[in-house]
């Protein structure tokens, strides 16, 4: 596989979906000589002895105590050996591949006056696939990621653990067997590491690309249960979104015009004379087309952020000039996440509310809970039970993090984001949101039977087709759980979702 080429300040969201998906990357070059460039002018600040923080003092409320020139290389790791103190349990691995490349990508900007060699280091790690044990919890999302950034820079000189080869080792073992040795840290380069909000943009972009197979996939599942209640798809007429104008709806009804349009099922009550369905399955285009505007603009503000500077000081070269503001300060990650947990339950919420109507006889015209001789089977029915349990727990979790706030670091840091808090949830929420999809795909398919030998559309086919090489026709009550679990990662693996993925992008 070729190597991505990564251009520090204009990376993509393709890119690093591709980093997300395990692909290879190097640096550009212009990167390494921004790094090269930015290094010089820290040595230049130390040799004139002008006092700069976090080069030669102390940390937050000890900013004012200056550190002899001779300690700063101790100061350096001290700072990182204190401030690994995280607790939970580890990052998901692919998570902990976005936090080394964000870092790699900040620090190369030529901002943060590191060596060449830290990163390096921080590409050698990637590229042996040999990850920082990073716990998740410890971050309030304001001095930068603190916690979780120090585990990151604690496996470079030799300290925490590393997965490497399918084993969790000290950090020192893992460098060794890679031919490498524990980094002396030069001037600024521990607070380099541990400055930043890579840790919650990294968690927040999991989410996201979670969140958008998610959405995908529940576009698939709102158009196969429409056939299932054989529903009608005048509300997804053009003319009624152009009306309202916006963009998120127009594009949801066109990906749903785009899987219903060839459908024998449509075809065969075209002259029903139904005109209206329940909310849940006509005002997809609206709930949904909102959900997505949110999506898209949680993807702008991570996509800026992961290209950010966001460590503290910041050096500027030209100048020789070190300033401290506040781009650690992880406000616009919060509310990204915030974002997107407030979409990922919308769609998990109206998700189940179809699998309720498919259910119910009454609503759907189908057989009770989706089987036949029921009574003796129970078919979906807790099915559904689970998917209105996932949704209940999505709705507790919604509450935005971002509204909150707690003085740290005896009140220095007195106003903080906790954007990590929101990034973690929001993708619990879209793991959720997958499972209760999960749920309505497979009522969905099973509903789309009972209306054999008519088929749904060419697209929509291909969906089902997919599930039942998995999953078979519920016939009487069986062991479901493993159905259920397959139907979940099937869609957090995107398996039934990536054309619509690419259309709603576009």
């Amino acid at each position: 596989m070729d190597k991505i080429s990564l251009t520090p300040g204009s990376v993509t969201l393709d890119q690093l979906r591709s980093v997300w998906t395990g692909a290879p990357i190097e640096l550009a070059e212009q990167g390494w000589a921004a790094l090269d460039v930015a290094s010089e002018s820290v040595a230049r600040i130390v040799g004139s002895g002008r006092t700069i923080y976090g080069v030669n003092t102390g940390f937050g409320l000890l900013a004012q105590t200056r550190i002899a020139d001779d300690r700063l290389e101790e100061l350096q790791k001290n700072l990182i050996l204190s401030h690994s103190c995280g607790l939970g349990d580890p990052l998901d691995r692919r998570i902990v591949r976005l936090i080394i490349i964000l870092k790699a990508i900040g620090l190369a900007r030529g901002h943060s006056g590191v060596r060449r060699l830290i990163v390096e280091r921080l590409l050698a790690l990637m590229e042996a696939d040999a990850l920082p044990i990073i716990p998740a919890q410890g971050s309030v999302g304001a001095s930068g990621d603190l916690a979780p950034l120090a585990h990151l820079g604690a496996a470079l000189v030799g300290e925490g653990r590393i997965e490497f080869g399918g084993e969790i080792l000290p950090a020192t073992d893992a460098l060794a067997r890679l031919g490498l040795g524990p980094l002396t840290l030069g001037p600024k380069e521990g607070l380099a590491l541990i400055n930043g909000t890579q840790a919650s943009t990294a968690i927040a972009l999991d989410a996201l690309f979670k969140g958008e197979r998610v959405f995908a996939s529940a576009i698939v599942a709102g158009a196969l249960s429409i056939e299932a209640v054989k529903g009608t798809d005048i509300a997804f007429d053009p003319r009624i979104h152009e009306l309202r104008g916006q963009p998120g709806q127009i594009a949801v009804a066109t990906a749903l015009r785009g899987l219903l349009g060839d459908s024998e099922i449509k075809a065969s009550h075209a002259d029903c004379g139904k005109v209206q369905d329940p909310y849940s399955f006509r005002c997809q285009p609206q709930v949904m087309g909102a959900s997505l505007d949110l999506l898209r603009h949680a993807a702008r503000t991570l996509q800026i952020e992961a290209n950010g500077v966001t460590d503290n000081p910041l050096i500027f070269p030209v100048e020789d000039e070190a300033l401290s503001g506040g781009n650690f300060h992880a406000q616009p990650v919060a509310f990204a996440a915030d974002m997107l947990s407030m979409a990922l339950c919308e769609v998990g919420s109206i998700s189940e509310r179809r699998t309720a109507v498919l259910v119910d006889p009454k609503m759907s015209g189908l057989p009770p809970f989706l089987v036949r001789e029921s009574g003796l089977n129970s078919g979906f029915m807790i099915a559904q039970v689970t998917a209105a349990a996932l949704v209940s727990e999505n709705k507790i979790m919604a509450f935005p993090s971002s509204v909150d706030s707690i003085p740290t670091s005896a009140n220095q840091e007195d106003h903080v984001s906790m954007a990590t808090t929101g990034a973690r949830k929001a993708g619990t929420i879209a793991r959720n949101a997958a499972g209760v999809v999960g749920v309505e795909l497979l009522a969905a398919v099973q509903g789309t039977d009972f209306h054999a030998p008519l088929k749904t559309s060419a697209r929509l086919q291909r969906a089902v087709d997919e599930v039942r090489a998995h999953v078979p026709h519920y016939a009487a009550d069986r062991y479901f759980a493993d159905d259920l679990s397959w139907a979940q990662q099937a869609v957090l693996d995107g398996l039934l979702s990536q054309e619509i993925e690419q259309e709603l992008r576009a």
